[in-house]
């Protein structure tokens, strides 16, 4: 039987404010276990919750960077569960009236096509917080620094099919909530958390099947691999003439297995009610064209321009797009030499390697822009063979700056100079007698391998600096 996958996604992102939700607790990562705390946080009897304006005014800019509605007026409330790591044993968040409803994202493909997800909510709520299993022996401890970490939960309907939707959707997710700034996204922090709603239906059919939830993995290779392996493993228990549990399951990637964690709860089960604390956010048109007029130009914007008035393809603008800090780079690399096509070449192909060579992603690189549009004019205008502008690039990404000054040191200049190349090719036409001959009766085929004969001798004797182009041209010129 061939099976159909249907997902629904619930990405968790923590909002870039610097203190808490509700409390004035830093929300910095990596501090010291429960330094970033409060009485609030630990839901000592008497604290009150103070709604931060901050998370709010994110959330909105969430909403309008996918054109969703955004609820005028939203509400807090509880949703009632025992965790150890949150004391108050309830969760704040929003479920009967979220301050983002529904709304579309288009997800752009590899093929230049989009694919659009259908963002059923987007609501505020606070982060639990973290059980630690390995500080203590024999006994589990408790670290409150996340607890009231503000966080956007992204609700979409069941509408992926396969993993390679779902990468490109979170990806394009990334993209757009570090371009709003909303979000830094650090996925090995915590900072962008996915659950993966999946089940199983035999391929054809309307009706949804039995879904498990895979909770909170953190990095896209994981999440494809979670989807794979679940996928699988409900696959082979429906092939056996068994049912899913609804349930809520663990990926480990050690193991390359998921395993339960608990029963799924529906709302019921959480028994939700308007929280009593805090008051109805009321938002009025005015607050949201204000922030609308504030909003950079997004990703889709971004790939519209590039590929119609800079001449990229999708692939290429796609790419680009996916980091804010990668797209700002491009765009100066592209203004500054006049060559979109050659900035989006070296930006994707030597920078990006670079980069991954070093494990850091653009916006901690120390490369100057403006060095490597300087080093692009230099091909552009002759002074560099794209063999040199490798050596150029090598020494500004090991710090050097002033393309013009690594060349003059390193004797890099480009000879296009007609008469000194002429110079070289006759000396080597009296040389390479014989070759001449073969050249002057062979055929096509032949002659371009006698012309790469000559061009290989002419670089050895300009020690590499001979212009290809016009070398090619007066090579032909004299051998016919």
């Amino acid at each position: 039987m061939h099976w159909e996958m249907v997902m629904g996604l619930e990405v968790h992102l923590q909002l870039a404010t610097h203190s808490k939700i509700f409390s004035s607790s830093s929300t910095q990562f990596g501090a010291e276990v429960n330094t970033h705390t409060n009485p609030l946080d630990m839901a000592l009897p008497g604290t009150l919750p103070v709604l931060n304006h901050e998370a709010v005014t994110l959330a909105i800019v969430f909403g309008l960077g996918i054109g969703a509605e955004i609820g005028k007026i939203s509400r807090f409330d509880r949703k009632n569960y025992f965790y150890p790591d949150l004391p108050k044993g309830y969760q704040i968040s929003q479920f009967f009236e979220p301050i983002v409803k529904e709304g579309i994202f288009d997800v752009p493909l590899e093929d230049g096509s989009t694919f659009p997800v259908r963002i059923l909510r987007a609501h505020l709520e606070e982060d639990a917080g973290k059980s630690v299993h390995d500080a203590i022996p024999a006994h589990t401890g408790i670290d409150l620094n996340r607890a009231g970490t503000p966080l956007l939960e992204v609700v979409t309907e069941p509408d992926f099919r396969t993993s390679e939707q779902v990468i490109a959707y979170l990806k394009a997710l990334h993209a757009l909530v570090t371009y709003l700034g909303i979000s830094d996204g650090n996925m090995s922090e915590g900072s962008m958390r996915c659950d993966v709603n999946i089940s199983l239906r035999p391929m054809g059919e309307s009706a949804y099947g039995t879904r498990t939830e895979l909770k909170n993995i953190n990095s896209f290779r994981f999440i494809e691999r979670a989807i794979h392996v679940e996928s699988q493993r409900q696959q082979d228990l429906l092939e056996a003439g068994h049912t899913v549990t609804q349930e809520t399951r663990l990926f480990d990637p050690d193991r390359d297995e998921t395993r339960a964690m608990r029963s799924k709860e529906v709302a019921n089960d959480y028994r939700y009610f308007p929280d009593p604390d805090l008051l109805p956010i009321a938002i009025d048109d005015a607050t949201i064209e204000n922030i609308r007029a504030s909003l950079p130009e997004l990703p889709v914007a971004k790939r519209l321009r590039y590929t119609e008035e800079l001449g990229l393809s999708n692939y290429d603008a796609n790419l680009l797009t996916q980091e804010r800090a990668t797209a700002e780079f491009f765009e100066i690399v592209a203004e500054t030499s006049e060559n979109p096509k050659s900035a989006a070449n070296w930006v994707l192909g030597d920078v990006s390697a670079a980069l991954n060579k070093e494990g850091i992603s653009m916006s901690d690189a120390t490369l100057s822009a403006i060095d490597v549009a300087t080093l692009i004019a230099r091909i552009d205008d002759n002074t560099l063979s794209s063999k040199m502008a490798k050596d150029v690039f090598d020494a500004l990404w090991q710090g050097e700056t002033d393309v013009d000054s690594i060349i003059d040191r390193k004797g890099l200049k480009q000879v296009s100079d007609s008469g000194a190349l002429e110079v070289i090719i006759n000396a080597l036409i009296s040389e390479n007698t014989a070759q001449v001959e073969q050249y002057r009766v062979a055929d096509e085929g032949k002659q371009k391998k006698l012309i790469g004969f000559f061009v290989g001798q002419a670089m050895k004797a300009s020690k590499g600096q001979a212009n290809p182009q016009l070398l090619n041209q007066l090579l032909k010129e004299k051998l016919g």
